[in-house]
């Protein structure tokens, strides 16, 4: 039964690694950018991209759910694509990015970074949810 709830766990990891992937190209990250956001290799990210199986550590899987729930986020709160994927992508002016881009804090590569950058994303949406 054990090996069974690894498998699932391994299936599960895989097919949101490969959704989170989707999600950085339409945010137009690099494979060597995407691999930093989601602390793994560009050969995972490979994998990911032909829906491959992968295995995740925690901190990966904390990286790619960040991933997923501010795309989420963001499609609560925004209409249109352009705004849905590239609102990373615009500057803020706003404390703790000071001028930088959601992406630009991202691709730094930190948890800590990706965590904050989340937080505030998240809180674009408000009640909305």
């Amino acid at each position: 039964m054990q090996a069974v709830t690894e498998l699932a766990s391994s299936n599960a990891a895989s097919k949101s690694l490969h959704v989170a992937v989707n999600i950085l190209s339409k945010w137009k990250a690099t494979t060597e950018q995407m691999a930093t956001i989601l602390g793994v290799s560009t050969a995972s990210i490979n994998r990911a991209k032909r829906k491959g199986n992968v295995s995740l550590s925690r901190d990966q899987l904390d990286r790619v759910s960040y991933i997923l729930n501010m795309h989420a986020a963001l499609r609560t709160v925004f209409d249109n694509p352009e705004n849905v994927y590239g609102f990373v992508k615009k500057r803020n002016y706003n404390p703790f990015f000071n001028g930088a881009t959601p992406f630009d804090l991202m691709v730094q590569g930190s948890l800590a970074n990706l965590y904050e950058v989340f937080k505030r994303v998240d809180g674009l949406r408000g009640a909305q949810w």
